[in-house]
């Protein structure tokens, strides 16, 4: 018997569109892009259809937007593939879809998920806003000399970190204005390609620093659960059960790199043999045929659905 971890994107991942079939279709799917528009007082389902795209993109929408769209397109996966789910032995999902894995997991409800995203995305947004700063994804390089690209980079009082450790051969960096466009010279010099990514500013580093005593007060005043399923964490490509230990690691996240590959490798070394990425794009997709090329990957969002 196969057995399977269901993956959820994070911000980067949304597009127009994303959902809209889904809702269409599954009555379910529809009621949580409804129940979204009451929390979030805007209608979730008509931006995501029509935007306008800058809306969708920024920060404060993209993150409550992929929190439903990811919990919606569960239903294409509970209908196309339902053995999938009974199959499912652990979950993840990259940054801000590890809100969406532990929605799925039973560790959060949808309405307190959807608040706590809200919130995240606000104050990541507004501690963009107080420095500005971007993130650069560097390919072809080892994670040495990314390093060193960091280091040289931040040699006059700058800030550039290594902020994704996504693939062998693909990592993100994240810092201050001036480091990312450092760090694009730089990598280019050492035989890497750079691209700028079009995020608000340099998460998953100490420049958001100030968004993590939001992000605690939040989490404090919702119910967190030990999860039915193991969610694995983005910090330390593991899974926890202690409801005390998911909100310190939550905050933590934000300023904490994302281990993605180690997560991935965690999840193959426990047996799973099939993955299912559930919400817009192939990101997650992507990433996985450079850490293990073999493993089944099926993808699950409106694009598996028939007009």
């Amino acid at each position: 018997m196969s057995q399977c971890a269901i993956l959820f994107p994070g911000q980067g991942a949304q597009q127009l569109g994303m959902g809209v079939k889904v809702a269409r279709k599954y009555p379910a799917a529809r009621s949580l892009f409804d129940q979204a528009s009451e929390i979030l007082e805007y209608d979730l389902l008509d931006l995501c259809a029509n935007g306008p795209e800058e809306k969708l993109n920024s920060t404060i929408c993209s993150q409550p937007a992929l929190f439903v769209a990811g919990l919606a397109c569960l239903e294409v996966l509970r209908d196309l593939a339902p053995q999938h789910i009974e199959n499912c032995k652990a979950v993840a999902g990259l940054s801000l879809g590890e809100y969406t894995a532990l929605a799925f997991a039973d560790a959060i409800s949808f309405e307190d998920g959807l608040q706590i995203v809200k919130t995240r995305g606000e104050a990541m947004q507004a501690a963009s806003d107080a420095t500005p700063s971007g993130m650069v994804s560097i390919l072809l390089l080892d994670e040495e000399k990314v390093q060193e690209v960091c280091d040289k980079a931040s040699a006059e009082g700058n800030t550039l970190v290594i902020a994704n450790y996504l693939c062998p051969g693909n990592i993100v960096v994240s810092g201050d204005k001036a480091a990312c466009g450092q760090a694009v010279t730089l990598a280019e010099q050492a035989g890497g390609r750079a691209v700028p990514l079009k995020v608000a500013g340099a998460f998953h580093t100490p420049i958001m620093n100030s968004a993590t005593e939001k992000l605690a007060d939040a989490l404090e005043n919702v119910a967190v659960n030990s999860p039915e399923i193991p969610v694995v964490s983005n910090v330390d490509a593991n899974p926890h059960s202690d409801p005390a230990e998911i909100r310190d690691i939550l905050v933590k996240q934000v300023v904490r790199p994302v281990r993605w590959e180690d997560s991935m490798n965690y999840l193959l070394e426990t047996g799973i043999d099939q993955f299912c990425e559930v919400g817009p794009g192939k990101v997650l997709k992507g990433l996985m045929k450079r850490i293990s090329r073999k493993t089944p990957f099926d993808n699950f969002n409106d694009d598996a659905l028939s007009e």
